[in-house]
């Protein structure tokens, strides 16, 4: 039986968790699934923002949606000649229409939308690896924000604001970091929803690449704002 994480981790990993939420409770989420249109986008715009910023993922998904793209067995027989256009401001455009042919694909063959995202977590994820163009990553972001299933989701920013205050895993695989999120959290999807969209959102405002401490509320308890 794996021992339990040390209590400092799960009240440290909770007082972050707790600053944060105060700060992005009442902001919008891209991928909140109260906000949404339906699933659709949210898998959608998973393929399209890998390698780019979500304005220009965004773009690319509102002209998807003006053309019908959005119907996933139209979206699998759409030719280079149309689709690639649609998503040319998302970046390498030939490449991201080709894997949201291919999710598109994989959702008509299991029979549907709903009948995909009701597959055991398990043979969700299995099935969205399989996928051309889904990573880790990005069947993750799909299994949380759009089938619900509790599995947190691990990108850059993640790594970055943890690494910056000082907990975390050793190791930096995408495996290890999810198990270490995964065991001193709540299993809940609501949650972890929450808990990835304040990171992101803090990341991309204050933890950036060259970071803004002096407007951070959590300069006390990061190791590179104390210079350690």
């Amino acid at each position: 039986m794996p021992a339990s994480p040390p209590d400092t981790e799960v009240a440290a990993l909770a007082d972050v968790s707790r600053v944060l939420d105060d700060i992005y409770g009442d902001e919008h989420w891209v991928w909140d699934p109260e906000h949404v249109r339906n699933a659709m986008d949210i898998i959608a715009g998973a393929v399209l923002v890998q390698h780019t910023t979500w304005i220009n993922a965004e773009r690319a998904l509102e002209a998807l949606r003006a053309a019908g793209g959005l119907d996933p067995a139209r979206l699998a027989r759409m030719p280079d000649d149309v689709l690639v256009p649609l998503v040319r401001v998302g970046g390498t455009p030939t490449v991201k229409a080709r894997r949201l042919r291919a999710i598109a694909q994989t959702i008509v063959e299991a029979g549907g939308l709903d009948a995909v995202l009701s597959l055991p977590a398990d043979e969700l994820r299995a099935t969205l690896i399989a996928t051309h163009g889904i990573g880790a990553e990005t069947a993750d972001a799909i299994m949380l924000y759009a089938a619900g299933q509790p599995v947190f989701v691990i990108d850059a920013y993640t790594r970055r604001l943890f690494r910056r205050i000082g907990i975390g895993p050793e190791a930096d695989s995408y495996a290890t970091w999810q198990q270490w999120f995964e065991d001193r959290l709540p299993a809940d999807a609501r949650s972890y929803q929450r808990h990835h969209a304040h990171i992101v959102l803090h990341a991309k405002a204050i933890c950036r690449p060259k970071p803004r401490c002096q407007a951070c509320p959590l300069t006390n308890r990061c190791n590179l704002a104390k210079g350690l």
